[in-house]
Formats: structure tokens, sequence, C-alpha cells
């Protein structure tokens, strides 16, 4: 958003993590953060429960996950059909779950890539929205394959979002108004 590549507003920032360091950024951007730790929660749906509160206390119309890791409860998926995202360092279905990267390598595939999709009640799984190819080089390690699947998470996931968002703006356009 500082680069003018996305048009949005963060609503919230909201980490399962308190010393994530994305509390930082959110301090030093002035985005409103919440800590919610699953510890306190004697099941997933529960933590699944405090974490809808907080979205829609913030008003937040899309849901964009980075770096959380945490499976959703099919309960929240279905509460927020449609509103939640995703980015995964793979070109989906292939190699989904927490270690891409290494699989693909593991793998020996000349090119693996980035997804962006919106969450469904599987893990890694979802209507695609945007992939894009990322080839893997003789001698890559999981390290530098990272860094180039990085840079391409980085510019591909605002694009993502900037569609949904726009998507959004045009189906709320279209609505009829209710009449009493």
């Amino acid at each position: 958003m500082r680069r003018g590549r996305l048009h949005a507003r963060v609503a919230v920032m909201i980490t399962d993590n308190p010393g994530a360091h994305a509390l930082v950024r959110a301090k030093k951007s002035r985005v409103p953060a919440v800590v919610i730790p699953p510890r306190g929660f004697s099941t997933r749906e529960a933590f699944d429960r405090a974490l809808a509160r907080a979205v829609e206390k913030s008003g937040a119309r899309l849901i964009v996950l980075a770096g959380f890791m945490r499976i959703l409860s099919p309960w929240f998926v279905r509460r927020f059909r449609g509103r939640i995202l995703n980015i995964h360092p793979a070109l989906l279905p292939a190699f989904p779950g927490a270690h891409a990267i290494r699989d693909a390598l593991r793998r020996k595939v000349k090119t693996t890539g980035v997804t962006v999709h919106f969450v469904d009640e599987q893990v890694d799984h979802g209507p695609v929205l945007v992939q894009e190819t990322v080839l893997v080089r003789k001698g890559d390690t999981e390290e530098n394959l990272r860094r180039r699947i990085h840079r391409v998470e980085h510019r591909l996931y605002p694009q993502a979002i900037q569609q949904v968002l726009e998507a959004q703006k045009c189906q709320s356009r279209k609505r009829p108004s209710r009449k009493s």
C-alpha cells in the first residue's frame, strides 16, 4: 500500500503469535493489531470463533492470510466463504502443505511457483485466483529458491488482493437496494 500497488486499508492485523514481527510492522504503520494465542482455547473451533469476532469487529471485507500457519476450521471457512485469500509457494495442486519449497526440490521439478487462491475447507485448496511459475535452477538451495519465490509473492499478492477488492466493489454496486 505504501508503494501505491494496492489501494486498500488494513482493518486489523491478527496473529496467533505474540512474538510475531508483524506486530512491530503494524505498530509502525498505525494498523490495529490483535493477538489471539491458541493456547487459551479448548478447541480449534473455539479459537476460530474468537478469530471471527475480531474480524467482524474490524469490519474487514477480505481476510488475507500471510504467514498464518494454522488450519482454519470448516466453520470459519463457511462463515467467510469467498472472503479468505491465501498465498502458497507452489503451483497448487502440486506440493500442498507447510514444506512446499523443500518438497519441490526433493522431487527435482524444473518449475515451481506461487498460487493465490480462495480458501476452502481443504488444506491449500480452493479456487485459484492467479498462479505464476518460478524456474528451479540447477544447484538451487531451499533458501535461494525461497527468496525468488518471495519476490514473486510480494508482487503477485497485492495484485490479486486488488483484483478481489475491485470485484467486491463491482458486486456491491450491482446489488439492488432494499426498500422497506
